[in-house]
């Protein structure tokens, strides 16, 4: 039986980024003359990486995607974030007991996360987490990103897993269609960073707090037979 794998996004999932990524979004914001329009709800402008973070908030003023303002907007969001990546950024409660608990069951962890991997390591050194991992996958890694199902299978792989037997854990519609693209299971957080609950993209299993992930994702893995 190949290695159990579980597969888990980064912001929103393993850690609540919003605080540095929304404080680095209102000093860019502010530097280009914009202003500081993020309201708390726009949480849900998270996930799909920082420059579309930065089009999402600028479609109130009439500014395209395609926008040429925007790409130096997006390299001095890169620049701040990087010098203040964990000022306010912290692991989910229970995240750490979740994450010791699969291990010690002989789980191999993985990240993937349309933030780049750079500053996904960058992060995860920060919190002292990196090392939990056997593969941190970003954005830029693969040349693909979530929902495209390269990006979960290049992932799984980059572990030494085997999609048979293993889990994404998310918290988003990227992660979910990622998932269900690859044909693996996916298990969804309902605190993340999503504006429509999570519901509705049909995750195989929805939960609340890291201390439900045990029995969330053991039965795809097979845990309980392994240990008998």
């Amino acid at each position: 039986m190949p290695a159990a794998t579980v597969v888990f996004d980064l912001d929103g999932t393993l850690v609540d980024t919003a605080p540095d990524l929304l404080a680095t979004l209102d000093v860019v914001l502010e530097e280009a003359g914009f202003g500081r329009p993020h309201r708390p709800h726009d949480i849900g402008i998270i996930g799909r990486g920082s420059k579309a973070m930065i089009a999402q908030a600028l479609e109130p003023h009439g500014v395209s995607p395609e926008d040429p303002r925007i790409e130096p907007m997006h390299l001095r969001f890169l620049q701040h974030y990087e010098r203040n990546i964990a000022v306010g950024s912290a692991p989910y409660p229970g995240c750490l007991e979740a994450l010791d608990r699969l291990a010690s069951a002989g789980v191999t962890l993985a990240v993937c996360t349309n933030k780049l991997e750079g500053l996904s390591r960058r992060l995860l050194d920060a919190l002292g987490l990196a090392d939990r991992f056997a593969a941190i996958v970003g954005a830029d890694t693969l040349g693909v990103r979530k929902p495209d199902a390269g990006h979960v299978l290049g992932t799984i792989a980059r572990a030494g897993g085997d999609p048979a037997r293993a889990v994404m854990v998310g918290d988003s519609r990227y992660d979910i269609l990622g998932a269900q693209n690859a044909g693996v299971p996916v298990v969804a957080f309902d605190f993340g960073y999503t504006e429509t609950p999570v519901e509705a993209f049909d995750p195989d299993r929805v939960i609340s707090h890291y201390d439900e992930l045990w029995d969330a994702v053991a039965p795809y893995l097979r845990l309980e037979e392994e240990k008998a």
